[in-house]
């Protein structure tokens, strides 16, 4: 099932320089919530700055919806110790507020009352509004407010020069981005480890089903909590941030010009379904086109292959330009047991399993294939932590016990944590192979298994509002380590200026804007 990685490993620890500079980024994502865990109905805090220009403080979905942007960095300890300044400064703004520590929202009232992320009135801010308005119209805003981490990671040039023999990132961006589309089709085949090990979403309060029917077997408590006994990420499942209709796209990562072309089409090509919904009534926006996909960014993955844009620019040209710069990892729940929604050992991890699929052989993937690795995915999603749970293989009727394959990965896993421990002169990487490797034989160690222990003893809403509390306390004291009050509040005041300037900017009418951007498609 393991592919043999023997032969790269063992050029890995002869070139073991190649692997130093590893630069990261996290975005978290947290919705504000009352005392009573209810969704705030206040705005966006102006005290946050300009949530479409502010470095840092952004929304997502909603205007309830926080995320949290660190600068791209090559120390992990420095990444999380500037997320955690982010976090220390909300929670004294907030207030009475708290960040809600879990990834599915607590007690949802009426879908409607949910606002969607405001920008002001520059026409890129009115998009971005409009882009959301064709999300929960086409997707329902349930779904949207569901909180997740995202791991931004490059490789060092070194590693790519070492590994290929590119000379430079202008010259090897063919190659790097082969390599890089390596790493992601083995990501599609095993990174269903992430959610076995992170996964901290097992249950989901009812009033997020709304009535809606469910195939899945529920198990309920008097408290209103719907959980299923061995699940690991119900947001990841079909209850949460994925979208069926668009696994007939067709797109693949086997190149960047036919995933680019397989993501430019999608955004062409007009859907029955959402022409019906139609792009106006009582003369307001109800999305931004009626195409299969609004924007690039509509499109739902575990993962994607991503490069900083120029003003203007989409992803996809981004990527024909330069290449694929870092991948983006999207699979992790909110760590509940984490003031900030993650952890050191999940940073570790998450390197060392993507140095891994870099250096294994990865076969091209048909669009038939990447629907079979979903399988696996679901599988561990829905029970994870099943006694005697199996992974398919490929598109084969044949499988492996989840755990058997588990440990064969870690078993590769340390040798990339040894090379990592000496280029650092530690032992870090495999102190987290040793802590995490367990969880195979023990699946009560998981972050699921774990919350939803504690969510049995006090149900959903109970464990959320202790912890929001907790956190709120805790970070609310800390001082700030790497951030400074005059740089947050510089970064305040400048947002809200860079805002001004973009409504100031515009010369073109909303309407006039937009038809040039959709025929910009």
């Amino acid at each position: 099932m393991i592919p043999d990685v023997s032969k790269a490993l063992s050029w890995l620890e002869a070139h073991p320089q190649a692997i130093k500079g590893i630069r990261r980024g996290i975005e978290r994502e947290t919705l504000r919530v009352n005392a009573d865990g209810s969704l705030a109905s206040t705005g966006h805090p102006e005290s946050l700055g300009a949530a479409l220009t502010h470095e840092w403080i952004t929304t997502d979905f909603a205007e309830t919806l926080l995320e949290f942007i660190t600068p791209v960095d090559g120390d992990i300890d420095h990444l999380l110790t500037f997320l955690r300044d982010i976090h220390r400064h909300t929670a004294r703004t907030l207030g009475e507020e708290r960040m809600w520590p879990l990834s599915m929202p607590c007690f949802v009232g009426d879908e409607q009352d949910i606002e969607l992320a405001q920008y002001g009135t520059s026409n890129i801010g009115q998009m971005k509004t409009l882009y959301r308005e064709g999300l929960k119209n086409r997707y329902g805003a349930l779904m949207q407010i569901i909180s997740g981490v995202h791991y931004n990671f490059s490789l060092p040039l070194s590693f790519w020069q070492a590994r290929l023999g590119v000379k430079d990132a202008e010259s090897g961006k063919e190659a790097i981005s082969a390599g890089y589309f390596s790493l992601i089709r083995n990501y599609y085949r095993f990174g269903w480890v992430i959610p076995y090990l992170f996964g901290a979403s097992p249950a989901i309060c009812s009033s997020f089903l709304k009535g809606r029917e469910s195939a899945l077997p529920f198990e309920r408590d008097e408290k209103g909590m719907c959980y299923l006994p061995y699940a690991t990420s119900l947001r990841l499942s079909d209850l949460g941030y994925t979208n069926k209709s668009q696994s007939n796209l067709g797109i693949t990562f086997n190149d960047l010009n036919t995933y680019v072309a397989g993501l430019k089409k999608a955004i062409r090509t007009p859907s029955e379904e959402y022409a019906a919904m139609g792009l106006k009534r009582d003369g307001r926006y109800l999305q931004l086109n009626t195409n299969v996909l609004q924007i690039e960014n509509e499109l739902y993955a575990p993962i994607r292959p991503k490069r900083v844009t120029r003003r203007g620019e989409t992803p996809s040209d981004a990527l024909m330009r330069g290449g694929i710069e870092y991948i983006e990892v999207r699979s992790l729940d909110i760590n509940p047991f984490s003031p900030v929604g993650v952890d050191i050992t999940q940073a570790r991890f998450l390197d060392l399993f993507l140095i891994w699929c870099a250096l294994a052989d990865a076969p091209e993937m048909s669009s038939d294939e990447l629907l079979c690795t979903r399988k696996n995915w679901n599988r561990v999603i829905l029970e994870g932590r099943k006694p005697g749970q199996t992974i398919g293989i490929g598109c084969e009727e044949s499988f492996e016990p989840l755990v058997e394959v588990g440990k064969s990965l870690f078993a590769d896993l340390r040798r990339v944590a040894e090379v990592l421990d000496k280029v650092n002169g530690d032992r870090q990487y495999q102190g987290t192979c040793d802590e995490l490797v367990a969880s195979f034989d023990d699946p009560d160690l998981t972050y699921s298994a774990r919350i939803l222990q504690a969510m049995k003893e006090n149900g959903l809403k109970g464990v959320g509002l202790a912890l929001a509390e907790q956190y709120r306390q805790m970070l609310s004291e800390e001082p700030l380590e790497i951030l400074t009050d005059e740089k947050l509040a510089a970064e305040q005041q400048a947002s809200l200026q860079r805002q001004a300037a973009m409504e100031a900017e515009d010369t073109l009418s909303f309407d006039e804007f937009l038809s040039k951007v959709n025929g910009g498609n």
